[in-house]
């Protein structure tokens, strides 16, 4: 049996007993729990002062397939390169300190450390450019201080951030860790806190893996990204922690190209912006899987945004079984992201499907652009709190009306249930 419902013009409800369902494509690669180098090439000890130059010579001259290994101590370094199959292993105890002194980052315009019109003024802590293989791993710690008082200065590079959002400018500060037009790059078992700007950016990645990674920093701490996939392709993240002062993750599609078949697996988000995908997407997100994820407090849940000066075609995205709470937002599908941008890209999303969603309170928000370019959505087993609020505008979405709580606008019929009680054990702890 099948019932349609079309109310306020643009907007529309269409329910079936049975579903169509979205492609669950994802990672094309077999991915399997990353191992450590069995050759270790250097062991370099920590000196106390800057162990830059040691560390950097340790990588440039550690073969392919090695590692160097930072043991037990501190490590206070510079921006680092890595090199095609080389890893970086930080082991139990070690910490790898990024040195708070702008001077040691800038691109030679001295902007890093600074406000200015735009914020590409320092080198990342480490990079990976145009490398194949290779990776870090280690139970250790990368510390990109981004709560120290940079050197010369009373500032910490996150109060610069927030002095920027002040003075409508940019702050110049690096990023954790960059990784441009590189290929099969694998992160494991390693603790990411306190980035100054992002933790982990990607841009033109083909194969990057991430693996019980723990990324941790304050919730006021202005664009602190947890992993940002950009312009790149089979990508995992799996059995990780993440809680930021931004997006925990964030899938982008610039002018450099789309981002496709990206899998984001078993993994816990605490305090952060959520899992999401934009604000630019210009280029094209499409076949992603989020299955098994817990988002604990974040502000937005599961985020889609984009607007008419970077949208693009978002397609073929597979949300399964997802526990939130205390979120503002737990869903949040917007193609007016910034409601005052200008532009002929239209943000337009289809094929996005929920299934085994479970939350509590909080806006449940659908935004099209129009009635041409409405949200295509399919919901099976969706379950918030009878507090929850839908807001749909220009929205198609598909769904069995026993299957959706609070019901959706339009629905006649008794409430479902709400269902949270199956979702409390992600919770326990």
């Amino acid at each position: 049996m099948t019932k349609r419902f079309r109310n306020w013009g643009l907007l529309s409800f269409v329910a079936f007993m049975a579903f169509c369902p979205v492609a669950k494509a994802q990672d094309r690669r077999i991915v399997a729990e990353p191992v450590a180098p069995h050759t270790v090439c250097d062991r370099p000890v920590p000196s106390g002062t800057n162990d830059t130059a040691r560390l950097q010579d340790a990588i440039d001259h550690c073969p392919a397939g090695a590692a160097v290994y930072l043991g037990r101590g501190q490590y206070f370094s510079g921006p680092l390169g890595m090199k095609s199959g080389v890893t970086l292993w930080i082991g139990r105890g070690a910490t790898l300190v990024a040195i708070a002194e702008p001077a040691l980052y800038d691109k030679g315009r001295r902007h890093c450390g600074r406000i200015a019109g735009k914020g590409d003024g320092c080198r990342p802590f480490i990079s990976f450019s145009e490398t194949r293989g290779g990776g870090i791993y280690g139970d250790g710690t990368i510390d990109g201080q981004g709560g120290a008082a940079m050197a010369g200065s009373t500032e910490t590079w996150w109060q610069l951030a927030r002095r920027a959002q002040t003075e409508s400018g940019n702050q110049n500060a690096p990023r954790l860790i960059q990784i441009d037009q590189a290929q099969d790059i694998t992160f494991y078992g390693v603790t990411l806190r306190n980035a100054p700007n992002f933790h982990v950016v990607m841009n033109r990645v083909e194969g990057a893996t991430f693996w019980g990674l723990t990324i941790d920093a304050p919730a006021e701490a202005r664009n602190t990204d947890g992993i940002d996939p950009g312009a790149s392709q089979d990508v995992t993240i799996t059995r990780s922690f993440i809680r930021t002062g931004d997006d925990n993750v964030a899938i982008k599609a610039g002018d450099n190209g789309p981002s496709r078949h990206i899998s984001i697996i078993d993994n816990y988000f605490g305090w952060g912006h959520g899992m999401s995908i934009g604000s630019e997407v210009n280029s094209g997100a499409s076949d992603i899987l989020v299955r098994d994820l817990t988002l604990d407090g974040t502000t937005s849940g599961l985020r889609i945004k984009s607007d008419v000066s970077r949208g693009g075609l978002v397609e073929r995205v597979t949300y399964e079984n997802v526990c939130l709470r205390g979120n503002r937002w737990p869903i949040a599908f917007d193609t007016k992201y910034n409601p005052h941008a200008q532009g002929f890209n239209i943000p337009v999303y289809r094929q996005i499907a929920l299934r085994h969603v479970r939350g509590d309170n909080g806006t449940l928000l659908m935004r099209g652009v129009d009635g041409k370019h409405a949200l295509d959505v399919t919901l099976e087993d969706v379950r918030f709190a009878e507090s929850a609020t839908w807001r749909l505008e220009n929205a198609n979405v598909t769904a069995d009306h026993s299957e959706v709580s609070p019901p959706l606008p339009g629905w006649a019929g008794e409430r479902g249930p709400g269902g949270w009680e199956q979702c409390a054990k992600a919770f326990r702890n």
